[in-house]
């Protein structure tokens, strides 16, 4: 248990939590009347829910078998085996007392002499604890073993007063906090998709298919589903298990009971029942539906009033009602409206459930006197049975019951939040048979008879809409599209108008005035002697012009160049200035004004007889100088635009535990300095600190965190954890938005000469080896990335790709495996990263789909239309299917085309005139159907027109600006010549 960790803000929370209530009962409650209590708890594989471990799960987050736990008024001990005492040893330190925690003791269990003296310790613990007469107790709780037998044994020659705590300690556990509630809604979305996408598809094909299935082999294949990652998408399938076997029933055979299991019979068509959970991480969550093959307009009425009594049942259950009065209130509104059903009622309408599935002593019954608190999780299931089907042509038809249930949270002045939202409607969960040769003539026969049974064979089976034939997949899938489709241009237009409602912030025009008055202007000799002067002090070039020295701004200078011809050196100026096809015009205050686009001096080279230097060495002096002031303008330049943007991050706030969560030997992505360094990443309080071996330190915020990704080393020669940031960050003088802490698992290269023979021993001795140590990796990424989860109460949670949806591509120069997760599109392994969130995703498109291609390409337009569109290139024609699947699922509008767009062009014809694109159709011109045409100009244009925001154009365009040439040529020449007049002083400087 050295890997297993306590969340210990949880425990000293919880455990406060008990000893305050305790402390503050009065009156009947249970714990008034005890001295001690005692939790104990053994080895028992057939007992699944019991109060002993519902509290250790809900103290420690894990269950200790062979564990006592004794809590006395001013301690607590723990009776455990060495390992187990090692695990609680992270409560054991720390400041209990003041947290209101008494002192926490640890006894290690000695199997020589039997426990006798830990025994002993234990009962003279409870004897000194009050008045040490009575302990509490969970009665039901009798687990088997030697162990457990000598422990009763003890109290039982002790003679103690024995109170049974379970309903207390049921109520003290019902709200659950909202780290737990997480916990209830993830188990809550894998049920709802394994019954929507599953068992309701299963059904749906029995029916139409007309085969003979047995209840229990239907029951079986849920549990199944479970394990399977394309229903638990989101979470780990490990920590998924079923709450309890999961009941089929039908054939007039029904218990509308969870008690029950399901029976060897066939599956009968007409009223099927079907109930199930899930448990992750311990805590469950539960669906109740009633599936009905043609029911008859009778069964309908039926249904829907019980669905009337759920929704009535789930509208009084609120913060501050007894439980009696919800079940009073809803038997009443039965009575008053359907009286003869009052008696095929059940007994009661649901009880609270968490890690426990089913709380007796909290039922929603007329018994019950315990009032619903805020936070509470209730699984609410109101059924009918033993009604009769008067119109029944089979015997088995003739009874049915009818069984619906939800698990909903309860909420304050508001009815109860339902988290297991399945459409239950009987449009819904109506499965309607009609003979396939009559539905072409449906139309055409007025005062067409019901829906008529045929033979077997002959049927098609329909669920929700009621059509005449089951749709395919395919079907499904585009009549789902277009619904998505018909979404998207109402949700942009709406979006778009409150974009445009704010108004956009312009980025400020950097003044190039060198000085503000004239008394800045230097005094040196070689300003008032009309030589070139550079002041590096204001960054400005002086230039003696007509017989008078004019400032110049490094910024205005576009380049220098330097040529020697015979006698003379000749040095060139050009200028930015509007028009130019490489100026920045936004940097002109005042366009219309006269602009110098180009200046020459020329100076000779030889040397007069007493002079110290030739004439042009000046000119030398000046065009080294002005080279070096223009590489720091442009390095400070460079530096302030990977600023722009930047976010002011929180101060990291360390913890100095040594039992911080903690990975060493890792390797950052993108390299701090030039070479890759390693170093160790430690969470502390409100984000992670990565140290490299040399003290470099990198520091990533907890709420700056967007998407967090853990992959494991499965298929891959890496394993690495990955952040994808909401504001960039800074380090190694350059901002990221992507961050990655990554270490090797095998060689990267092999030697394929290093060993001669296949199976040599050591070659599987290294092979055996990279096997643990991909294993022992693993391990720890695993348990790393749970505590960092438990530390931040799930507010940061680690989502892993699900490499079995992946897919070939090239979203940069080389081919790697895309590979969905349950909230992104990623590839990790290589760098640069590729990171698409699907919230961001307004659409996408598929270019170059035609059947005798091997390739396609994946275009992705975002919901921000002024971001870049990207794309992936190159994905094998083959995975089509796929990915259109996989985008479906995700609720993801895609078109499809033959052509390649210019989606520059299109994007920038969108954003200059929104509220006219979607008035003309919007993205229906992507359909294939579609007549719609955006009109965008066929001529050759620049893609710079439309440079959208964090695009790679705004740097190139940048870094073209302050093009370093250091040579004039006749080409460059003559195409300023034809971009209008310049004005070109050559000046004799000798």
């Amino acid at each position: 248990m050295s890997n297993l960790t306590v969340d210990k803000e949880a425990f000293h929370r919880r455990m406060k939590r008990l000893y305050t209530h305790w402390k503050n009962a009065s009156g009947d409650d249970s714990f008034a009347k005890i001295d001690a209590m005692i939790v104990a708890v053994g080895v028992d594989e057939e007992v699944i829910y019991s109060k002993s471990t519902s509290l250790q799960t809900w103290l420690f987050g894990y269950e200790l078998t062979d564990t006592i736990m004794v809590l006395c008024e001013e301690k607590v001990l723990f009776l455990a085996s060495k390992k187990k005492a090692d695990f609680l040893k992270q409560v054991e330190v720390g400041k209990e007392n003041e947290n209101g925690i008494p002192p926490i003791t640890l006894l290690i269990r000695d199997k020589g002499d039997k426990d006798k003296t830990n025994f002993e310790k234990l009962m003279e613990a409870v004897k000194t604890s009050k008045n040490g007469k009575t302990i509490g107790e969970f009665s039901k709780d009798r687990f088997p073993g030697d162990f457990m037998d000598q422990w009763r044994a003890v109290l039982e020659k002790a003679g103690l007063d024995k109170i049974d705590v379970s309903a207390t300690t049921a109520y003290l556990l019902a709200p659950k906090e909202e780290s737990e509630l997480t916990l209830v809604k993830k188990s809550s979305l894998v049920t709802c998709t394994v019954f929507s996408k599953y068992y309701r598809e299963q059904v749906m094909e029995i029916v139409d298919a007309d085969k003979k299935v047995k209840h229990f082999k239907l029951a079986d294949g849920i549990e199944e589903s479970i394990t399977n990652k394309k229903f638990t998408q989101g979470v780990d399938p490990a920590l998924i298990e079923m709450c309890y076997p999961p009941i089929i029933q039908s054939g007039g055979n029904y218990s509308l009971k969870f008690s029950v299991v399901s029976d060897k019979n066939n599956l009968h068509f007409g009223i099927i029942t079907c109930a199930f959970g899930t448990r992750y991480k311990s805590y469950c969550s539960n669906i109740v539906r009633t599936l009905m093959v043609d029911p008859p307009q009778a069964v309908q009425d039926n249904y829907e009033f019980l669905l009337g009594v759920e929704e009535d049942v789930i509208s009084k259950l609120q913060h501050g009602v007894r439980l009696s009065d919800v079940y009073t209130n809803a038997v009443k509104a039965v009575k008053a409206k359907r009286p003869e059903l009052v008696e095929h009622l059940t007994k009661n309408f649901g009880f609270a459930m968490g890690i426990e599935f089913r709380e007796g002593s909290l039922l929603i019954g007329g018994k019950t006197s315990a009032m619903a608190r805020k936070g509470m999780v209730f699984n609410v299931n109101v059924g009918l049975a033993d009604l009769q089907n008067k119109e029944a042509k089979e015997e088995q038809g003739k009874k049915y019951a009818l069984f619906i249930g939800d698990t909903v949270i309860v909420n304050e002045g508001e009815p109860a939040t339902v988290i297991t939202p399945v459409k239950k409607r009987v449009k819904h969960v109506g499965i309607f048979l009609k003979d396939e040769d009559e539905s072409g003539d449906e139309d055409e026969v007025n005062g067409a008879a019901g829906p008529v049974l045929l033979g077997r064979g002959k049927r098609s089976a329909v669920l929700d809409n009621k059509l005449r034939n089951e749709m395919t997949s395919e079907e499904k899938r585009r009549q789902h599209q277009v619904e998505l489709g018909a979404r998207l241009n109402e949700e942009a237009r709406q979006r778009l108008s409150q974009q445009n409602s704010r108004e956009s912030s312009e980025k400020s025009v950097k003044s190039t005035v060198s000085y503000k008055s004239r008394s800045l202007i230097p005094k040196e000799p070689e300003v008032t002697g009309l030589q070139l002067f550079v002041d590096r002090k204001y960054e400005t070039v002086i230039l003696p012009i007509f017989g008078i020295p004019v400032p110049f701004y490094i910024a205005t200078i576009k380049n220098i160049s330097q040529s020697i011809e015979g006698d003379y050196t000749y040095l060139r100026l050009n200028f930015h200035h509007p028009g130019s096809a490489m100026g920045r015009e936004t940097t002109f205050s005042n366009p219309e004004a006269t602009f110098l686009k180009e200046v020459t001096y020329r100076s000779t080279n030889l040397k007069e007889p007493g002079e110290a230097a030739a004439p042009s060495s000046n000119l030398n002096t000046a065009f080294r100088l002005i080279k070096d002031v223009q590489k720091k303008f442009k390095t400070r330049e460079a530096e302030e635009r990977e600023m722009e943007g930047i976010v002011k991050q929180d101060k990291l706030i360390i913890n100095s535990n040594k039992g911080n969560p903690k990975l060493k030997d890792l390797y950052i992505r993108p390299n701090i300095v030039q070479k890759r360094i390693s170093g160790t990443l430690e969470a502390h309080t409100n984000g992670f600190r990565f140290t490299s071996v040399r003290g470099d330190k990198v520091d990533i915020l907890y709420n700056n965190i967007k998407h967090a990704f853990f992959q494991p080393c499965d298929g891959e020669m890496i394993i690495l954890l990955h952040f994808h940031l909401k504001n960039a960050i800074i380090f190694g003088k350059k901002r990221h938005n992507d961050v990655q802490f990554y270490t090797e698992v095998g060689e990267i290269t092999t030697d394929l000469g290093k060993h001669s023979h296949l199976h040599d021993r050591d070659d599987l001795h290294a092979e055996q080896a990279e096997r643990e140590l991909r294993h022992k990796l693993k391990s720890a990424f695993k348990s790393f990335c749970e505590k960092v989860e438990a530390l931040t109460k799930n507010d940061l949670e680690f989502d892993t790709p699900f490499r079995d949806l992946g897919f070939p591509g090239a979203p940069y120069r080389s081919t790697v495996l895309l590979q969905p997760t349950s909230s992104c599109i990623v590839t990790l392994s290589e760098w640069p990263p590729f990171v698409i969130s699907l919230d961001d995703i307004e659409l996408v498109h598929f270019e170059r789909v035609q059947f005798h291609l091997k390739n396609f390409d994946m275009v992705f337009i975002f919901k921000d239309y002024r971001k870049k569109t990207m794309m992936i290139n190159s994905i094998p024609m083959n995975m089509l299917e796929n990915v259109k699947e996989w985008l479906n699922s995700c609720d993801i509008h895609y078109t499809e085309g033959i052509q390649s767009l210019n989606w520059g062009k299109i994007m920038k014809t969108i954003a200059d005139d929104p509220e006219g694109f979607f008035d003309n159709g919007g993205w229906t011109f992507l359909e294939p159907e579609s007549d719609a045409e955006l009109n965008i100009d066929d001529e050759e244009e620049e893609d710079d027109a439309y440079a959208p925001s964090g695009s790679a154009t705004e740097l190139e365009e940048s870094s073209e600006d302050y093009s370093e040439a250091s040579e004039y040529t006749e080409s460059e020449s003559e195409s300023e010549e034809e971009l209008g007049s310049r004005c070109v002083l050559c000046l004799a400087y000798e």
